[in-house]
């Protein structure tokens, strides 16, 4: 991307999504083969924007549409309510799934320079509740609906972290059942919380070579058969070797079990199969597990998806792919500015600059001092 150009900040925010790619996938779907007025294109610009803006209703949206620059954007003047609900039923939550994978392809480029040989990779879910009574297929409790969206998130460092993957199911499906989908990847690192604890899944990782770190519960049985001595202050409190699991149900390979404790100073117990690694280092890769937390934090502060557009399956993951692609959009303006600026003072510039040159942006996002 070149921030010298004439595209307004709003223009070159959406620049790097790929429209040959979502053009083809427009057309395979025949998405716009009926349409009257708004195209899949301007739809998704739109959305885009209400996202940024964090607009929270279709009403809100279509009065967004009174500002002239926005209608120049779109290439259209007005459009009804009833038309943005039913191209957002419309459209294949697919089409998003593309662009938003397009998009962390652009991300690993710029990133690959600083990944280790073993990139790390923390997985974990979060619910969004639902109005049951409207979205009757999103079963979750008895008076409650919610979808969950499960994530790996890709951590380069402490400022640069993006999703590389994501799976929306109903609130209901236990977040075990999508490791298999999650984890595919034998060159990185997984770490995930004592909610994925499977330990026939563990042996078959030990076996594959794939490396992971997680959790264990706190009535975990451990049988130990060796134990590492620590350096004098450390903040790993036990380093050993062990079988997980009781006698009748064990773990086949024995794994590495480590203790220390949280940030509230509670004990917890980690189990990893590195075994290559200082106990000190192994602590710290588990202590970047929060930086999950705070993905799905600014998720739900910074776009629009505490509130949903529409009721249909299709419409609510279309609005969570498009909050990632927002994400991506966002990861990708802070790898090409300099000095690395904060997710949040990208947005607020873009928000304050959207119509002004893309030159003015980058000014201000690239200058010290409060956003």
């Amino acid at each position: 991307m070149d921030k010298n150009t004439r595209l307004s900040s709003f223009g070159k925010w959406v620049a790097p999504i790929n429209m040959k790619l979502f053009d083809e996938q427009v057309k395979k779907d025949g998405l716009d083969k009926y349409k009257k007025k708004l195209s899949t294109s301007s739809f998704t610009k739109l959305f885009l924007y209400a996202h940024l803006k964090q607009v929270e209703s279709l009403h809100a949206l279509n009065a967004e549409l009174a500002d002239e620059n926005l209608q120049k954007e779109l290439g259209i003047k007005s459009i009804s309510v009833s038309q943005l609900s039913r191209k957002n039923r419309a459209i294949d939550s697919s089409l998003f799934s593309i662009v938003f994978l397009e998009l962390v392809r652009q991300i690993q480029m710029k990133t690959n320079q600083y990944q280790s040989p073993f990139p790390l990779k923390i997985i974990d879910s979060s619910t969004l509740p639902l109005n049951l009574t409207r979205c009757n297929w999103a079963t979750f409790r008895k008076s409650k609906g919610g979808v969950k969206l499960h994530l790996r998130l890709v951590f380069v460092d402490q400022d640069t972290v993006y999703p590389d993957k994501a799976v929306i199911t109903n609130a209901v499906e236990h977040d075990r059942n999508q490791l298999e989908i999650l984890v595919d990847d034998k060159d990185a690192m997984y770490v995930f919380d004592r909610g994925y604890i499977d330990y026939q899944r563990f042996d078959r990782y030990f076996d594959e070579g794939i490396f992971f770190l997680s959790r264990l519960k706190k009535n975990a049985v451990i049988r130990e058969v060796e134990s590492y001595s620590l350096p004098e202050g450390s903040p790993i409190t036990t380093d050993k070797i062990a079988y997980i699991g009781t006698t009748q149900k064990r773990t086949e390979n024995v794994f590495r079990i480590l203790e220390t404790v949280d940030s509230k100073g509670n004990p917890i117990r980690l189990i990893t199969n590195r075994f290559d690694l200082k106990a000190e280092e192994i602590g710290d890769l588990y202590r970047s597990r929060w930086a999950i937390e705070l993905f799905f934090k600014w998720l739900k502060q910074h776009v629009e998806i505490k509130t949903f557009f529409g009721y249909s399956e299709q419409a609510v993951h279309n609005q969570i792919f498009l909050a990632l692609i927002t994400y991506c959009l966002n990861v990708l303006v802070q790898l090409e500015a300099k000095g690395k600026p904060t997710l949040l003072r990208i947005t607020r510039w873009l928000k304050a600059t959207m119509w002004r040159p893309a030159r003015t942006w980058f000014r201000f996002i690239e200058q010290r001092g409060s956003p």
